[in-house]
């Protein structure tokens, strides 16, 4: 049976491509959706896409997750450092979530550094530019390799998060 998953990304990520290159990458999210769609077929798996930039929607697709998809990945973007309401969503519903970030959100300004969504999620990928995506659906798919609830950066040189595409 084909698994299904679902893709959310939170605010500003529509911005991807524009938003500060050098942190983010010249990626758009409209080809990362792609990629990422492309790879879950490949490995039998079918996507829906859904970014917002409005807490109140992200929270409303979570709850209209719970019991029809196998997992989510998400990148909740600035929400990860503040919003509580999306950790008890993630929380609440009965889907595997892994979170993602383009950048290494730990070598980035203090601010960035903590996120209050990750104890909520089986795992969290960041660090690795858009390839982080992939990894995220591998965990999900695969299972976490004994990771459960532990981080993934990226093990290559910081410079070449951006030049894969590397956003948060």
């Amino acid at each position: 049976m084909m698994k299904k998953i679902l893709l959310m990304n939170g605010p500003n990520l529509n911005m991807l491509g524009v938003r500060d290159p050098a942190i983010y990458g010249t990626d758009t999210l409209a080809t990362i959706e792609a990629e990422f769609a492309a790879y879950a077929a490949e490995r039998g798996a079918a996507v829906d896409c859904f970014q917002s930039n409005h807490e109140g929607a992200l929270i409303d697709r979570l709850h209209e997750a719970y019991g029809c998809y196998d997992g989510i990945v998400y990148n909740p973007g600035a929400h990860t450092h503040y919003s509580y309401a999306l950790h008890d969503a993630v929380e609440t519903i009965d889907v595997p979530v892994v979170e993602i970030h383009l950048s290494d959100i730990e070598a980035r300004e203090e601010f960035r550094r903590v996120s209050v969504i990750a104890p909520a999620c089986i795992a969290q990928v960041k660090g690795l530019g858009k390839a982080g995506y992939l990894r995220a659906l591998d965990i999900l798919l695969d299972g976490p390799a004994g990771k459960d609830g532990a981080s993934e950066a990226a093990s290559a040189p910081a410079a070449e998060g951006p030049a894969a595409g590397g956003a948060r």
